[in-house]
C-alpha cells in the first residue's frame, strides 16, 4: 500500500476511482493543532512528500489563527483523498484529541495509527522507521525515543531537557516500566493495540496521557520498541505546554502504579 510522491503528482485524471487507488494507505498520522498556521501546511506537505504513502487526520481545537481553514483549503484543492480533519470547539486537551483521532482511525480501517506534533519537533522522515518497527519487525507499539541512546534533543532550554529527562526517570522508578522515553508523543500503534486498550477508561490529557497509553499497552502485554530519534525545538509558533500538565503527570504516575497493582487489564483483541 505505497504511493510514490512523484506518482501522486502525475495523477491529474478525471477518474476519481483511479486517484483513490493510487493514494490508498494502511497508515494514518494524527496531528492535533491549536494555532499552528505557521507549521501546518509545511508539515502536511512534508508527510505527503515521503515515498511511503501516509494519510493525515488533523484534530483542530477551534484555532483562532485560521489553522483549520488552511487544512480545509489543502484538502479541497490538492489532497481530498488522504487529508482529513475533525474540528472541535475550544481547547479540549491533547489526550481527548488523540482519543477522538484513534476512534476515527479505527472506524475507517487503518492498520497503523501514528501520533505526531505539527511543529516539526517530530521529524516526518522518521515516520517510515516507526512504521518499519511495527510492520516489518513485529512490534505492536513503536516510540520515537529521545533517551534510548543518550539525550537527543536540539535547541531545547536546559530546564525543559532536565524536566523531561527526569520525568521519564521518575516514571520508571515509580512504575517499574522499562521504557526510557515515557512521555514521548511520537508513536506508531498497531490497530490491535488501540482496539485492546479501553479508550473510555483513559483519564489523562497531557504528559500523563502519553505515559498512561504506553503503560497500559505494556500491562496488556504488547511488544514495545523504542526507535532513536532527534527532537528539535519548534522554530515557528508558540509552545502549548503549561505547568499544569507536569502536575497531572506527577500525581498521575502514582495512580498508574496503583492501577498496575489492582486493575485487571483487558485481553489482547486481534482483528
Amino acid at each position: 500500500m505505497q504511493c510514490h510522491s512523484d506518482a501522486v503528482r502525475r495523477v491529474r485524471t478525471p477518474n476519481p476511482r483511479k486517484h483513490a487507488i493510487m493514494n490508498k494507505s494502511d497508515c494514518i498520522v494524527i496531528i492535533p493543532t491549536y494555532n499552528e498556521k505557521e507549521n501546518i501546511e509545511k508539515i502536511i506537505r512534508a508527510v505527503f512528500g515521503l515515498e511511503k504513502c501516509f494519510h493525515i487526520l488533523v484534530i483542530d481545537d477551534g484555532s483562532p489563527d485560521g489553522t483549520a481553514s488552511i487544512v480545509a483549503r489543502l484538502k479541497e484543492q490538492e489532497f481530498m483523498d488522504r487529508l482529513f480533519m475533525i474540528e472541535r470547539v475550544g481547547k479540549l486537551g491533547l489526550g481527548t484529541a488523540y482519543l477522538a483521532g484513534f476512534r476515527w482511525a479505527l472506524d475507517h480501517g487503518y492498520d497503523y495509527i501514528f501520533e505526531m506534533d505539527a511543529d516539526f519537533s517530530h521529524d516526518p522522515n522518521d515516520l517510515p522507521r516507526l512504521y518499519s518497527a511495527c510492520h516489518d519487525d513485529g512490534y505492536d507499539l513503536a516510540i520515537g525515543s529521545r533517551y534510548i541512546s543518550g539525550v537527543n534533543v536540539v535547541n531545547w532550554p536546559i530546564g525543559r531537557v532536565l524536566m523531561s529527562y527526569f520525568a521519564s526517570m521518575y516514571v520508571r522508578i515509580v512504575t517499574g516500566f522499562k521504557v526510557h522515553d515515557t512521555t514521548a508523543g511520537f508513536k506508531c500503534y498497531k490497530r490491535r493495540v488501540l482496539r485492546s486498550i479501553e479508550l473510555d477508561k483513559i483519564r489523562f490529557k497531557g504528559y500523563a496521557f502519553q505515559i498512561e497509553m504506553k503503560y497500559t499497552a505494556y500491562k496488556i502485554g504488547f511488544k514495545i520498541k523504542e526507535v532513536p530519534v532527534i527532537f528539535v525545538n519548534r522554530r515557528e509558533g508558540t509552545s502549548k505546554m503549561s505547568g499544569g500538565i507536569f502536575g497531572e503527570a506527577f500525581f498521575g504516575v502514582m495512580r498508574l502504579r496503583w492501577d498496575g497493582w489492582t486493575r485487571k487489564y483487558p485481553a489482547i483483541v486481534d482483528d
